[in-house]
């Protein structure tokens, strides 16, 4: 995803620019390589179990893959694609779930698709579920915590009034959030050891995705405008020394119509 801290921008069809700007592995996509590599320390035979992280960016988006790669995953798939520019969650549905059914055809069948919550620019939360359709397979999504035993799945979602438990039987796509466990720090160890970790390039071609359905002429979604957020301003100091404090507040908030 484009480095939240740094200077974005919009390109001119009102797409995010995501060659100008540094991109990284997404702090909530870190939690879901995070709970991929407990499930695969918790395992009866963690040696059979494999962590691919699987990416579909630009060309510097190897660099998130690299950062999950250095977390402990054991092997990376890159797409990238210049067709795939402008695409929205439909076509980054598609071209996930055909690189997942790639990854499986060359080794052995994937069990889990482990996903974050949400992207951290559009924050949508519907690719988990694009994806489970594209691939029939169950979902189970927004998961707090995470519970496995043999092929059997059983997560906690918290909701505003009550935490469902929710199973399912692998194969299943699973999407976790940001309160399912702090991610690792990549060790110096894990950096040096990911630089011999396979990573592979795959391009639309290579998971037979028409070019025509994909990208912003494809999309079910459109930005039609985008305003660039104003330069901050000085605040305004109230005093208090009459009284009229409080009122100056609520008068100022309701204005923003904070109340």
């Amino acid at each position: 995803m484009p480095d939240a801290t740094a200077d974005r921008h919009f390109e001119s069809d009102h797409t995010v620019d995501r060659d100008g700007v540094d991109g990284l592995l997404s702090e909530l996509d870190e939690y879901a390589v995070e709970q991929a590599l407990q499930l695969k320390e918790k395992s009866e035979t963690p040696d059979d179990v494999t962590v691919t992280a699987l990416c579909v960016g630009p060309e510097k988006g190897v660099d998130a893959v690299r950062k999950a790669l250095q977390m402990g995953a054991d092997q990376g798939v890159h797409v990238v694609d210049d067709a795939i520019a402008g695409s929205d969650a439909v076509g980054t549905s598609l071209v996930l779930a055909r690189a997942v059914e790639k990854i499986g055809a060359a080794g052995s069948p994937v069990d889990l698709v482990m996903c974050g919550m949400a992207s951290t620019d559009a924050a949508m939360s519907v690719v988990p579920a694009m994806l489970a359709e594209r691939l029939d397979l169950p979902q189970v999504t927004l998961a707090s915590v995470i519970e496995t035993q043999g092929d059997q799945v059983r997560i906690k979602r918290d909701g505003d009034s009550a935490t469902e438990v929710i199973g399912a039987t692998m194969p299943l796509v699973l999407s976790v959030t940001d309160q399912s466990g702090e991610a690792r720090y990549p060790s110096f160890k894990g950096i040096m050891a990911a630089k011999k970790k396979p990573l592979e390039t795959y391009s639309l071609a290579d998971l037979g995705v028409d070019a025509g359905d994909v990208g912003l002429a494809a999309a079910w979604t459109q930005v039609e405008e985008t305003t660039a957020r104003p330069p901050r301003t000085a605040g305004e100091i109230v005093t208090d020394e009459d009284g009229s404090g409080a009122k100056a507040l609520a008068e100022f908030l309701a204005s923003k119509k904070f109340i």
